[in-house]
């Protein structure tokens, strides 16, 4: 999608030195940019990928790998953190 922003001379011309280092076009470092920023912040978003593809994939329980991650759960010592 084409858009218009305003951008700060100084980050625009950070963001063009940085798109001529890695050989990149302004919009591949945008682009990049604010995907890498939403993913810093919608951490849900990968939970709820995750639910969906489990939700998809089914309730089949697989016995032996409910049965290995039970035992490797068991092993563990849960430390709480404080603050």
């Amino acid at each position: 999608m084409k858009t218009a922003i305003w951008i700060p001379d100084a980050v625009f011309n950070e963001a063009e030195w940085l798109a001529r280092r890695t050989g990149k076009s302004l919009s591949q470092l945008y682009a990049q940019a604010i995907a890498e920023y939403i993913a810093r912040h919608l951490p849900d978003a990968v939970t709820e990928a995750m639910d969906a593809v489990c939700n998809r994939l089914g309730s089949d329980s697989d016995g032996f790998a409910s049965a290995a991650a039970r035992k490797t759960l068991e092993k563990q010592t849960w430390d709480r953190a404080i603050p």
